[in-house]
């Protein structure tokens, strides 16, 4: 008995703020469209409808109020996600990579990504990254980037999210104004299946609001930021192939080999000329104390060897 005083208690209460609530409205109707949206939906939550019905009115007025303002929105509010690409050939991509780090830093700008490779015998190596530009500082800087070598290729494209970002910002708004009112609701529920319900119901609210200031930050960043694929590279190191492709061509390149030999001997030859004509000289010195040295030992042999004693039949 108890618990059904309470709700016939609830429910007049619930009448007579319905009845006051309706009186607000009709004496503030020159008020503001939002003020008179919200107190709309609480109106048809406490006159029974419940927090379902009271959203509806609310994004309905929303949707309505959304849709009358967009013809409205000037051309600069256009919200624009600009991507693009740039082909870059350099000296040096390692080093044109730093500058063009430092130029879109000084620009307010970040780097998203950056990857490199070392040079080798068919290149100079190269640089790719991931350029995010301030959309309002974009041509200054592409302008900047010019000037660190020869563009090959660059393009850009742009997509239009102007009705996305309104319409999150009306769903944004209109879930917000729906939390704030189950929160209140929340407050003043004196019901145990009342007050579960609606909190069940807050908590799904929330997680979609969440989700959905998620998605308004990163199209924020979209918008904002402009991205720019910047590749550099060098030159690429071109082998040409000289052997010869006919007899003639064999000939020549024979003959020429010929001559680059001789003229290589007669270097090498003028280079060892005076050495041979030194060696020469001390090989002579050389010889001649050689064969002075064999003859002077040579005579000493011969006086000391004894002369032979002479027969003395002769004498007799």
């Amino acid at each position: 008995m108890s618990i059904m005083r309470t709700r016939a208690g609830a429910g007049k209460r619930r009448l007579i703020a319905g009845i006051a609530v309706a009186a607000a409205v009709w004496l503030l109707a020159g008020c503001s469209s939002s003020d008179g949206e919200l107190s709309g939906a609480d109106a048809s939550y406490d006159s029974g409808g419940g927090y379902a019905e009271a959203d509806a009115v609310a994004e309905e007025s929303a949707a309505e109020g959304g849709d009358g303002a967009a013809p409205q929105q000037a051309e600069s509010d256009r919200a624009l996600i600009v991507t693009g690409s740039m082909f870059m050939t350099v000296d040096d991509p390692i080093t044109a990579a730093n500058d063009a780090a430092a130029i879109v830093r000084g620009a307010g700008g970040r780097i998203d990504a950056r990857s490199e490779t070392t040079p080798s015998e068919y290149d100079g190596g190269a640089a790719w990254m991931t350029l995010r530009i301030p959309s309002d500082n974009l041509e200054p800087v592409v302008e900047d980037l010019r000037a660190l070598g020869t563009v090959d290729e660059f393009s850009t494209q742009s997509t239009d999210v102007t009705r996305e970002v309104t319409d999150l910002e009306a769903e944004i708004s209109t879930l917000e104004a729906s939390t704030a009112r189950i929160e209140a609701l929340l407050l003043e529920a004196e019901d145990i299946e009342d007050i579960i319900t609606l909190e069940n119901e807050l908590d799904r609210r929330q997680a979609e609001l969440e989700g959905l200031q998620a998605r308004e930050r990163g199209l924020d960043d979209q918008v904002s930021m402009s991205t720019i694929e910047l590749s550099l590279t060098t030159e690429p190191i071109v082998e040409v192939d000289d052997s010869p492709g006919s007899f003639l061509d064999g000939l020549a390149e024979g003959w020429d080999a010929m001559l680059a030999f001789l003229s290589g001997a007669l270097v090498v030859a003028g280079v060892l000329l005076p050495w041979a004509a030194l060696a020469g000289i001390v090989g002579l010195v050389v010889w001649l104390v050689v064969r002075a040295s064999r003859r002077g030992r040579a005579r000493a042999k011969a006086s000391e060897e004894p002369r032979p004693a002479t027969a003395s039949a002769d004498n007799t």
